[in-house]
């Protein structure tokens, strides 16, 4: 069989543009189920290869864009084993017709398969199993590019360093408590109760979000030793829990805010988890506080697959989900649009209206309201009336409507409008103040409208009667208004847009291929920056306590990072770092907390803007570092110990902010 030239030359065109199967430099790797998915002259190639019979039961067929051959690879397990080996290879080169095979079945080291999803299609019936074991494991640095895993003996060699085993498609430690594979335990869960000395981290941020007010009533659905429920009463809330091990006697009690904190996540049966999410949205007013541990590395802490999840050496049951995966799970069950307000941890509210209202406010940037600039005597005398006027029209944007102002009776008694009474307001202030307010409130609106759309845009009717009123005056119409969110949102997705915008800001650190900005300076950038981090902290939620984000251009990334010490330390060490994939919403989580060398920051006042309370010391050290050379060779200084020991071998040290001798 003679080819030529340009056919092969196609059908390697063909190879490198297909969205199915792997592709790896030489070739195209395609699952038998997914050769009618692909392209007609490589389904018409394929089949000028099948040259003997012993073809059949073929599991991988590969594709050379080197050579004229395909190969065709039999891995009998392939739906059993998380990394089937192969057994057979059966090349056939198409110009020669010759076909060669090799046998691996008797081999002790044969080669072994991974990332098996990129083979298959997405309808395939284990997509979804082989995807998230794949997750996992680039979670756990299993795949790393630096390290060979191609055969089955440098596959086990790296579980082994990393000791970690497989039950079926599930990734657990290798625990010497747990030494046989198949056995029933009995599932201890209240010994998952954990003592605290303060509020739970679900609660508290409920707490800083101002979910609670004077008349609120606080229940915790699986309370464990009560923490929460004794200290939101002591805070001056009516606050009452159930456990089924510590209280079970305990009456289950409707309230405003019910909290099921990290229960789901210890329960072994899928189905009593299910119930007990539930039992807890029945007993909810108002706002109900989801929340359960999610995946991050955790191969030290000796655990052994069980179920959907893993047991620990303390013998209870922890299902550890991905942050999308954890919102999936709730929205399925409850049928609601859950809200992430941190790791691990949503909200659902009962009342749709009061659901938007929240999501609005999420994006709702800070603003001052205008300086006086000159003395004007009608002014002065009706300060007191008009000092409410100026301070909804800085929170909102626009002049009130009717019933909207606390003061409205006075101030039109003397006014007779709004508008008249803010002309006043005028004459002492600057109106582009004004406009940029307004402009900043439409551009907070549009941002609530565009992430809107990545679940359910909500109808007119579900929004608050102040958005409502902000809508119409800021846009005239609900329509407009999507529109133009619409078209924002489809900027968002144009990562050369993204990258341009973060080279031309003023604000924020430049780096190669991202831009690092402190949290503060979030609502001072491009609307269309604020909605490419959006998108993460929309779907996602952000990094609790991250104070610097990094925006990622040329793969479309958002990473939170934690630094604890950022104002008071010069070279705050970083603690921990969330990254998210935008274009997965894959979630990966680092800790730093117990590293001996940490990364640590430098140029911290290029991360700030000039009006940051601490800008000029920030600037003054920095200058001050870079005069000296210290700066000049960033990778020897970006981690403690290199900065310290580079410090000691200049005879420098840091007393607060002051670089002296030392």
């Amino acid at each position: 069989m003679f080819l030529t030239t340009d056919y092969f030359s196609e059908i390697v065109t063909c190879c490198k543009k297909s969205p199915i199967g792997k592709q790896l430099p030489t070739a195209l790797y395609v699952h038998i189920s997914a050769i009618d998915s692909l392209e007609i002259i490589l389904q018409e190639y394929e089949k000028k290869a099948r040259l003997t019979e012993k073809i059949e039961g073929a599991t991988i067929i590969k594709f050379a864009t080197d050579r004229p051959t395909i190969s065709y690879l039999f891995y009998p397990d392939f739906d059993s084993d998380p990394h089937p080996a192969l057994t057979l290879s059966i090349v056939v080169n198409l110009d020669t017709e010759k076909v060669s095979y090799w046998n691996y079945k008797n081999q002790k080291n044969p080669p072994i398969l991974h990332r098996k999803e990129s083979f298959i299609t997405l309808d395939y019936p284990q997509y979804e199993t082989f995807s998230h074991l794949t997750n996992m494991e680039e979670e756990l640095d299993l795949l790393s590019l630096n390290v060979p895993i191609g055969t089955k003996e440098q596959w086990e060699k790296r579980l082994n360093r990393k000791r970690i085993i497989f039950e079926g498609h599930y990734l657990a430690c290798d625990c010497p408590l747990f030494p046989q594979k198949t056995f029933t335990i009995q599932i201890e869960r209240h010994k998952a109760a954990i003592v605290r000395n303060a509020f739970s981290r679900p609660v508290r941020l409920a707490l800083d979000l101002l979910l609670f007010d004077e008349e609120t009533t606080f229940f915790d659905y699986g309370c464990g030793y009560g923490g929460d429920v004794e200290r939101i009463a002591a805070a001056g809330y009516k606050s009452q829990g159930w456990d089924p091990y510590y209280c079970p006697d305990n009456h289950k009690r409707i309230a405003d805010i019910v909290n099921l904190g990290y229960v789901i996540n210890v329960v072994e049966d899928i189905n009593e988890r299910r119930e007990a999410l539930l039992n807890a949205w029945q007993l909810t007013n108002k706002v109900l506080i989801v929340s359960a541990q999610v995946l991050i590395d955790d191969r030290d802490r000796g655990v052994i697959a069980y179920g959907d999840g893993i047991i620990t050496s303390r013998n209870t049951f922890q299902k550890y989900y991905e942050q999308e995966e954890l919102k999936f799970y709730i929205d399925q069950v409850l049928e609601v649009d859950s809200i992430p307000i941190g790791l691990g941890i949503y909200l659902v509210f009962r009342d749709e209206m009061e659901a938007q209202k929240f999501r609005a406010s999420r994006f709702h940037s800070r603003a001052k309201t205008p300086r006086l600039i000159t003395k004007v005597r009608r002014f002065e005398d009706y300060e007191h009336l008009l000092q409410p006027l100026m301070e909804f029209y800085t929170e909102r944007g626009r002049l009130p409507a009717k019933g909207e102002l606390r003061n409205e009776v006075q101030l039109k008694e003397e006014f007779r409008s709004f508008r008249q009474a803010f002309k006043v307001v005028l004459q002492v202030t600057y109106e582009d103040d004004w406009d940029m307010i307004t402009e900043k409130r439409r551009q907070d609106l549009l941002l609530y409208l565009a992430l809107s759309q990545f679940d359910r845009r909500p109808k007119m009717r579900e929004l608050s009667p102040e958005v409502k009123q902000d809508i119409k005056s800021l846009f005239g119409s609900y329509n407009s208004a999507c529109v133009m969110a619409d078209a924002m949102l489809y900027q968002v997705g144009n990562l050369e847009i993204i990258a341009q915008l973060c080279q031309k800001q003023t604000l924020g650190r430049k780096l190669k291929n991202s831009l690092l900005i402190h949290i503060s300076v979030l609502e001072k950038l491009e609307p269309l920056l604020r909605l490419y981090e959006g998108c993460a902290s929309r779907t996602v939620g952000r990094l609790e306590e991250a104070n610097v984000i990094q925006f990622s251009w040329r793969i479309p990334k958002i990473t939170y990072l934690y630094y604890p010490d950022f104002d008071d330390n010069p070279h705050p060490i970083l603690h921990s770092r969330m990254q998210i994939q935008l274009n997965n919403l894959r979630v990966n989580h680092s800790d730093y907390e117990e590293e001996e060398n940490p990364p640590i920051l430098h140029y911290k006042d290029s991360l700030v803007s000039p009006d940051y309370p601490l800008y000029e010391t920030f600037k003054e050290l920095t200058e001050k570092e870079q005069e000296l050379g210290l700066l000049d060779d960033y990778h020897q200084v970006n981690r403690l110990q290199g900065w310290l020991k580079f410090l000691q071998e200049n005879n420098l040290k840091l007393d607060g902010y002051d670089l002296i001798e030392d």
